[in-house]
């Protein structure tokens, strides 16, 4: 840098000393022509001063590298052609892709803007508001159903026969199953028949008095029948007139019932002596459909048919039952046995049996005779004594005993009398 100084300087020496001799003084060619020549020598001493200097650096740093002493190198000139891509740590680069993930692109001539809401369809509040009227609906039909049962009290009904009916608590429990299951609704496809067969003095007659008196208490005087077929209709000249005006009272009945939106009873006691003519007229109302109010309605018969057939089952097999089985196990092995029979031989009597259900009533023991004596006993005001309880019990008439059981041929039939002539 100093050389090329010099030669800068000598060179405006030389133009200014040109520029301040006179007019009339100026150089000649040849002047100019020798400072010229000047000017190129200087410049190639310089050239070749730089060039013996380049040589010499180039070996002294040879020759320190053979020695190994620290190399001296010229200033570094910044330059771009050292920018290249760099080799980074696997950290630095875990950065970079987290800081690419970041990084949020939006679509060019926009904004940022929200991301857009999923739009919600209607259909799910109006099935929302389905599903909410159906079980209100449901709830509401419930507590109609239990308000309907409610209203005839059969829980109070099941208190008072298990309290005075002695000896049937199977078939006082499939009773109470059917009017369960017929009075939690006024709305139905067929009346409810049931027919209860049993032997003389196993309690149907006493059975029936104790419905006929609840339901009137719950429905009223006019919607119950208590009709006695030896005493309504005795002769068999007469049955024609009875069937027309039994048939007129039921539709009465049937019809008050339907305005009061209740369910009447209708007992018919002793049906082993109804005449043809009115089996006929029953089964024309049970079986009709002409109109509603006829669906409606509870039928209930006592008879004793088929009573030798129960009584053959339950002596035959009294030795043969578990001492340790329920009454209500005791029950379901008769139903489930003469059931069968008894609707084999009453389907040929009459097609008024085949719509109803049949209910087999037990022979009562003598611990059931004796339960029937200490109920009478209080009604007429006697003292419960036991030896008397066992007296009048022990001159009941019995069947032999079978199996550690003695069953009564009356049944509690004849208990009344006894009591009275005590």
């Amino acid at each position: 840098m100093g050389d090329h100084s010099r030669v800068d300087a000598l060179s405006r020496s030389h133009a200014a000393g040109s520029k301040e001799l006179p007019e009339d003084h100026q150089p000649s060619l040849y002047s100019c022509s020798s400072s010229l020549r000047a000017v190129i020598r200087i410049r190639e001493k310089y050239l070749a001063l730089k060039r013996r200097r380049s040589d010499m650096s180039v070996g002294l740093a040879g020759a320190k590298l053979l020695a190994g002493a620290p190399v001296r190198t010229s200033p570094k000139i910044f330059t771009f052609d050292g920018l290249g891509p760099s080799v980074s740590s696997p950290a630095d680069l875990l950065k970079k892709k987290r800081k690419k993930k970041r990084r949020v692109m939006f679509p060019t001539g926009g904004g940022r803007r929200a991301a857009p809401r999923p739009e919600r369809s209607r259909a799910k509040y109006c099935l929302y508001l389905l599903c909410a009227i159906v079980f209100l609906q449901v709830y509401n039909a419930i507590e109609n159903l239990d308000d309907h049962v409610l209203r005839y009290d059969l829980e109070g009904l099941e208190k008072t026969l298990g309290r005075e009916v002695f000896g049937q608590q199977g078939a006082v429990e499939g009773l109470l199953a059917h009017l369960r299951d017929y009075l939690s609704t006024y709305v139905h496809n067929k009346p409810l028949v049931v027919s209860l067969h049993g032997p003389s003095g196993v309690g149907k007659s006493h059975l029936g008095r104790i419905l006929a008196r609840h339901f009137r208490s719950v429905v009223g005087e006019t919607l119950v029948l208590q009709y006695y077929v030896l005493h309504h209709c005795p002769l068999e000249e007469g049955a024609p007139q009875c069937a027309h005006a039994l048939s007129t009272l039921i539709l009465e009945a049937v019809k008050l019932a339907e305005e009061e939106e209740k369910i009447p009873l209708f007992i018919f006691d002793e049906a082993e002596h109804m005449h043809r003519e009115l089996l006929d007229a029953l089964r024309e109302l049970v079986a009709s459909r002409r109109s509603k109010e006829h669906l409606n309605a509870i039928y209930l018969f006592l008879s004793n048919l088929g009573q030798a057939h129960i009584t053959k089952y339950l002596l035959h097999n009294a030795s043969s039952v578990s001492a340790g089985i329920t009454a209500a196990g005791r029950h379901s092995n008769l139903a489930r046995e003469v059931t069968p029979i008894l609707r084999n031989i009453l389907e040929k009597l009459h097609p008024l049996w085949t719509e109803a259900t049949l209910l087999p009533l037990s022979l009562l023991e003598k611990g059931h005779v004796m339960d029937c004596v200490l109920d009478e006993m209080t009604r007429e005001g006697f003292y419960p004594d036991r030896s008397n309880m066992e007296r009048l019990a022990g001159e009941m008439e019995y069947y032999p005993s079978v199996g550690g059981r003695q069953y009564a041929r009356t049944g509690c039939k004849q208990v009344v009398a006894k009591v009275n002539m005590l």
